[in-house]
């Protein structure tokens, strides 16, 4: 996975194009929460010290290709010259004679946002011709420090690699790369996989990649019902994807044969709804009719974090019960403080997608995870052993 870094760019007096993930929530028309933003922090910081002229392009939501006041980055330039120390100058365009004025009267070390370049249908496309205009922008150089949007073969992430000089990795999409790419690659072992959330059909392709990678898969969430229906066990009215079961039943079959440990929950916290407050815990075995599970069980958390304690390399995505909710959120957070504990021991440990991540920090060991990834999605498809366009598109080192 060597691909050209920014460290080895020559940026001196020169406008690089640089494409962040700034997609971030704002409330109020200001920035709530700058996570995104910070994450690129060193490779901004870098570059103005190199002396280079910075011009920035992110998306931000979902404006479907026209232009919608409420995904404006507009307040997001104000955010990143407050964390900068230093104006940001903002163009009300992506492309255009104001982008481009404004990318010309950049002088050595000055930032410039752009506006979202979500607001053209085809940044989305991935068009030629709207990959060109962006790349006039700048002097042949292109980083992109945007893991998050790496699995898109978008114009600002792809298109623009073919009309520039250098394309290189910023800092975060470097240690995106190495982290990920050391995972599936070349693991300390043991090596162990922690699944939750809702769907197995989101998880598939990462499910059957990580059992040929990992030494050992736990799996939590709504999505273990799936695979506990398919051994004939009572699940009362637990969250099924009914159409996925002989995906799931033949998933564990090939996880017996190869003798792979695959642990599903013993025990969980049951409820008749996710509002009711009245809850129980049971063994899977005695689930009750009309109850649905909604996080893990005592047992299930000792078994769990028992294998995470043995760990030396550990990949979690996705919480193990309904966690947003206090009542169901014990088996989420006590799982976050194992994998920490073990990252303390000299484990390595990765975590990808929105709601794992809110679930360490909500525990409040985020700071001893080795590595939190910005890019749910692309995290995903890159355990899934898929390529990932934006990573493929820059130059080799």
């Amino acid at each position: 996975m060597q691909k050209l870094s920014i460290r080895d760019l020559d940026m001196a007096a020169k406008r690089v194009f640089v494409r962040v993930d700034f997609n971030v929530p704002l409330e109020g028309g200001r920035v709530s929460d700058d996570t995104r933003i910070r994450e690129t922090l060193p490779t901004l910081r870098l570059a103005i010290e190199r002396r280079a002229r910075l011009v920035l392009a992110s998306h931000l939501g979902r404006p479907k290709g026209k232009v919608d006041p409420k995904y404006s980055l507009a307040p997001v330039a104000v955010k990143l010259g407050e964390m900068l120390g230093k104006p940001v100058a903002f163009a009300s365009d992506c492309v255009g004679a104001d982008a481009e004025a404004k990318s010309k009267a950049l002088r050595n070390g000055e930032v410039l946002l752009l506006e979202n370049v979500r607001y053209h249908p085809e940044e989305e496309a991935n068009d030629p011709e709207f990959s060109k205009q962006l790349a006039a922008l700048c002097d042949q150089i292109f980083v992109c420090d945007a893991f998050g949007s790496a699995h898109r073969a978008h114009a600002s992430v792809v298109g623009i690699t073919k009309y520039v000089r250098q394309a290189a990795a910023g800092l975060l999409m470097e240690k995106e790369i190495a982290y990920l790419g050391k995972a599936i690659s070349n693991p300390e072992r043991p090596f162990v996989a922690v699944l939750g959330g809702a769907k197995v059909s989101d998880k598939i392709e990462v499910v059957q990649n990580l059992m040929k990678l990992a030494d050992a898969m736990l799996i939590g969430g709504a999505m273990a019902y799936t695979f506990l229906k398919s051994q004939g066990r009572p699940v009362g009215k637990s969250l099924v994807e009914n159409d996925k079961l002989d995906l799931a039943r033949s998933l564990l079959s090939e996880a017996q044969s190869r003798k792979f440990r695959l642990l599903l929950p013993v025990d969980h916290v049951l409820a008749e709804s996710p509002d009711s407050t009245a809850t129980k815990v049971t063994d899977i075995a005695g689930t009750p009719d009309g109850w649905m599970g909604l996080d893990v069980g005592p047992k299930t958390i000792d078994e769990f974090s028992r294998e995470i304690a043995k760990a030396r390399t550990i990949v979690w995505n996705g919480p193990l019960g309904m966690f947003e909710k206090p009542a169901f959120a014990q088996g989420t957070l006590a799982i976050a403080k194992a994998v920490a504990a073990a990252t303390t021991g000299g484990a390595t440990s990765i975590i990808g997608g929105g709601d794992s991540v809110a679930a360490v920090e909500q525990a409040g060991v985020a700071k001893q995870i080795s590595h939190i990834s910005t890019g749910g999605g692309a995290s995903l498809e890159f355990l899934a052993g898929e390529k990932l366009p934006g990573v493929e598109a820059l130059n080799n080192a």
